[in-house]
């Protein structure tokens, strides 16, 4: 399976996860007079839509070069990141204003069948994490990444909710408003995240040039080559799941040009056979 192929079918897996347990957690939410559980309803919800980015992010930024765009469309991943924090963002504020709102309204306490159903979303969210956090890191996805981190941060809004319905469970009355107080705890965690996945996202569209083990990898491959001496400058700019690599190799500077020529081809070859994920490869001879 092409690392295009797994990363589409990693992100209908998160969306149509995400569809379903906002039903679940809409209706627990109701029928359980939770609103934490509501609020963790509504970023599911938002989840789904950012999904359907990531999901037109990934098709567009994996189509091939063409002549406007020599270096590929990789650089539309990091700028969906962008839109799907932006979507997380937005949740955290709806879910903080309507937990204060809840906060200023007296209501009954939470069902204690909402325990279950928190206990329950808890495990398929971190799950989920696990399944899709490794998969962005095999195919070096920042889309990905943020996919993965969207079920984190569900993981805890579910587990702020579970603290604080025991809360209110535990002490009764005069404890309703702990399950809002704990959805105003999980916007913490979501913004935390935000930035998290912005980070790195906001490294790609600045060609960041911090890929030192990367650096490493290539330099230890370019000595394997015949006629190669060392290397100098190496750059690397990252643009959705591939590198762009700038190379300067050291040669015989008593080599003709024809035979410079033919150790950089050598050189190309092997490194892009040696590091698949190595996209537009540009490799500069130097006398050594």
């Amino acid at each position: 399976m092409t690392n295009k192929n797994l990363a589409i079918r990693t992100v209908i897996f998160s969306m149509l996860g995400n569809v379903a347990l906002a039903t679940i957690k809409f209706l627990a939410g109701i029928f359980g007079n939770s609103y934490a559980l509501i609020a963790d309803g509504i970023e599911s919800v938002v989840d789904v839509f950012a999904s359907i980015l990531v999901l037109v992010g990934l098709r567009y930024a994996n189509r091939p070069a063409d002549e406007n765009h020599p270096y590929g469309h990789g650089k539309a991943e990091p700028l969906i990141t962008f839109l799907v924090v932006a979507f997380l963002i937005v949740s955290a504020a709806t879910i903080a204003y309507q937990a204060i709102q809840h906060i200023r309204i007296p209501h009954a306490l939470p069902e204690s069948f909402t325990l279950w159903v928190l206990a329950a979303i808890i495990i398929w969210k971190e799950s989920s994490y696990q399944i899709v956090i490794r998969r962005s890191k095999k195919i070096n996805s920042d889309s990905l990444k943020a996919e993965a981190w969207h079920h984190r941060s569900d993981a805890i809004t579910s587990i702020a909710a579970f603290i604080g319905i025991s809360i209110a469970l535990y002490f009764g009355e005069g404890f309703e408003v702990a399950d809002d107080y704990a959805a105003l705890v999980a916007v913490i965690f979501i913004v935390y995240n935000c930035y998290k996945i912005f980070r790195p996202a906001l490294s790609e569209v600045m060609d960041e040039n911090n890929h030192e083990e990367l650096i490493e990898k290539i330099r230890a491959i370019a000595i394997e080559v015949k006629g190669v001496k060392g290397t100098e400058k190496c750059f690397i700019r990252k643009a959705g799941m591939d590198y762009h690599v700038d190379l300067h190799a050291l040669v015989d500077g008593d080599l003709t040009v024809k035979e410079g020529h033919r150790i950089s081809h050598l050189l190309k070859d092997k490194l892009q056979k040696e590091i698949p994920e190595i996209g537009h490869l540009l490799i500069h001879i130097e006398p050594y």
